[in-house]
């Protein structure tokens, strides 16, 4: 097929599988949960990690799964919470492991990773409740299970709807006095429920995350649009005021993506309201390409990981 954008092999053969019908956003969500579980069985490298989990109880909206990724030689110079994408529905820490464990590894990062209750089982706000509740805890629960991680520096980060939650984080955090958070890490994040963008228009489809997808997505996570309107759901809806808090931020988009546009425009109000922003658009690339084995290798991904880890790793 030939594309308006050229793209790296590797992300150009994803994009033709995914074409195949019927599409993972046209399959039922436990269907398209195991279509995108086996999508990432695909043998890759994955940097060592101690790995632990425990389940939390969040008080009204339940119990969750959360896994502990940490180096192997327990230096911990960095926390990292974070929050995992692939529409709300799909997702887990079998789809992110590599991502996480190479975060880990490069940043000598203790990742905190939940896996909330998706979509459409659990309704906005439910999932950001959750992360909220983890990270607001985040200190007693360093303090219980990892004492050597008390006082390092707090990184909030996700990848797509998980950048989109972890922007809400620093939201919830600034309205609710919680946690310092000292860095923001964003890939392709969703930052508002409008489909009407450049990308959104250029990369329709074939591209691998369809625009219809992203529409059918957002209805697993609420219809309502006064839900949608909130600015923990569509955080590019936030007053330049409410911008100001947030602490230095790194955003990284892929240029084949409808997403992209949003993403960049999130980075330009944030830069509006005076926050430091390091802004990437990675050539040749679809969206979840840091996340997908099958990408791990391309030149789009290690570009981006080796930017996101010096970025992590710088002492400001």
């Amino acid at each position: 097929m030939k594309r308006c954008v050229p793209l790296e092999p590797a992300a150009e053969f994803v994009c033709n599988k995914s074409s195949v019908p019927p599409l993972i956003f046209q399959m039922p969500p436990e269907q398209g949960r195991r279509a995108l579980e086996e999508m990432q069985d695909t043998s890759v490298y994955k940097y060592p990690a101690d790995i632990s989990s425990v389940c939390v109880n969040t008080g009204i909206w339940g119990s969750i799964p959360v896994y502990f990724i940490g180096p192997r030689d327990g230096k911990i110079r960095n926390i990292i919470f974070y929050i995992h994408g692939a529409g709300w529905v799909f997702g887990s820490f079998h789809t992110h492991e590599k991502l996480v464990r190479e975060l880990s590894a490069r940043t000598d990062s203790l990742v905190v990773f939940p896996e909330y209750s998706r979509s459409p089982e659990a309704k906005y706000p439910t999932a950001i409740e959750q992360c909220y509740f983890l990270l607001s805890h985040i200190w007693e629960i360093m303090g219980n299970c990892f004492p050597m991680a008390i006082g390092a520096p707090l990184t909030v980060a996700g990848d797509s709807v998980g950048g989109n939650m972890a922007i809400a984080m620093v939201l919830m955090s600034s309205m609710r006095h919680g946690p310092c958070i000292h860095k923001l890490l964003l890939y392709y994040p969703v930052t508002n429920a409008c489909f009407d963008t450049p990308s959104y228009r250029q990369f329709a489809a074939d591209y691998y995350l369809y625009r219809e997808g992203m529409k059918w997505f957002w209805r697993q996570y609420t219809a309502s649009m006064e839900d949608r309107n909130q600015i923990t759901a569509s955080p590019l809806r936030t007053d330049i005021d409410c911008l100001k808090c947030f602490p230095p931020t790194m955003i990284i988009n892929g240029q084949a993506d409808v997403l992209r546009s949003e993403g960049e425009a999130f980075g330009e109000r944030l830069r509006c309201a005076g926050v430091e922003v390091t802004a990437l658009r990675i050539q040749g690339t679809i969206h979840d390409f840091v996340m997908l084995n099958a990408l791990d290798q391309t030149n789009a991904c290690r570009t981006a990981m080796d930017a996101s880890t010096e970025w992590v790793n710088r002492l400001k």
